[in-house]
């Protein structure tokens, strides 16, 4: 009886030391955070490379079974990295790949970060090679209903594939999948979903560099709730492609597509 309650308790005991380890450096992170108009670049690079250095070590800890817990915990580490404007525009958002190494591994299915991977890594770290690959790592453990509109996956990898690789075929693929999976719902906002991505890859098909196709792209960026930055990027984009942003006497906004693709 002893040994099975031994070796009941040994991996949480294992598990909850490796989170003890996270939550020590969680504080560290936050003196970080808290001290950045006194702290010099150098002493800032030292503790980004202290934080790499426990996300690797956090990337092979078993989790034994409490894959969920690792991966909201790192989620919010995450945010907390993510969300200093101040520091990251001082050391950059290089580790935002290795907060999601940990979040796609432990819990693939955790739909809400998806939308944070594509943003702070393709546009923001400008890794879009290292979001995709981590999408479709996630794609391999989900279906069209688990979770709940995963469809909203391929999206965001043919956004990526489409605007920050150039990718125009691999981003229709991905359109057409997200088509697929929405099908198998009759909610109008998968609804629209269907008839947004089949009109996106639909254009890719007729035209993998088309202009039409990475306009309405930007515009769905500018659906999704954005930072103010990202929002100004997606506008300033659409505007390049020759687009226009147009608000109506009712504050509704529309895009005007520019007369040829």
């Amino acid at each position: 009886m002893l040994l099975s309650r031994q070796a009941i308790l040994a991996p949480v005991v294992i598990c909850v030391c490796a989170l003890g380890i996270g939550w020590m450096q969680s504080p560290r992170l936050q003196k970080l955070l808290n001290s950045q108009q006194y702290t010099s670049l150098e002493s800032l690079k030292r503790d980004i490379e202290v934080e790499n250095l426990r996300l690797k070590l956090l990337q092979k800890t078993p989790s034994f079974g409490y894959d969920n817990l690792v991966a909201d915990w790192t989620y919010l580490n995450f945010l907390q990295y993510f969300g200093d404007d101040d520091i990251r525009a001082r050391t950059g958002y290089s580790l935002s790949p290795e907060y999601f190494e940990i979040i796609i591994e432990q819990n693939p299915r955790f739909l809400e970060t998806y939308i944070s991977l594509s943003t702070s890594i393709s546009l923001y770290a400008a890794m879009p090679e290292r979001s995709i690959a981590l999408m479709e790592k996630g794609l391999k453990s989900l279906k069209p209903k688990l979770p709940e509109k995963s469809y909203y996956i391929w999206r965001y990898k043919g956004i990526d594939e489409l605007l920050f690789l150039g990718d125009g075929q691999a981003a229709q693929q991905s359109f057409m999948s997200a088509a697929n999976w929405a099908s198998n719902y009759t909610d109008e906002e998968s609804k629209y979903v269907v008839t947004t991505s089949l009109k996106t890859a639909n254009f890719l098909k007729q035209n993998p560099n088309s202009k039409y196709a990475q306009i309405a792209t930007w515009a769905m960026i500018l659906n999704n709730q954005v930072d103010e930055r990202t929002r100004k990027r997606a506008i300033r984009e659409i505007q390049n492609l020759g687009g226009k942003i147009v608000t109506n006497a009712d504050g509704v906004s529309q895009i005007i597509f520019p007369p040829k693709d």
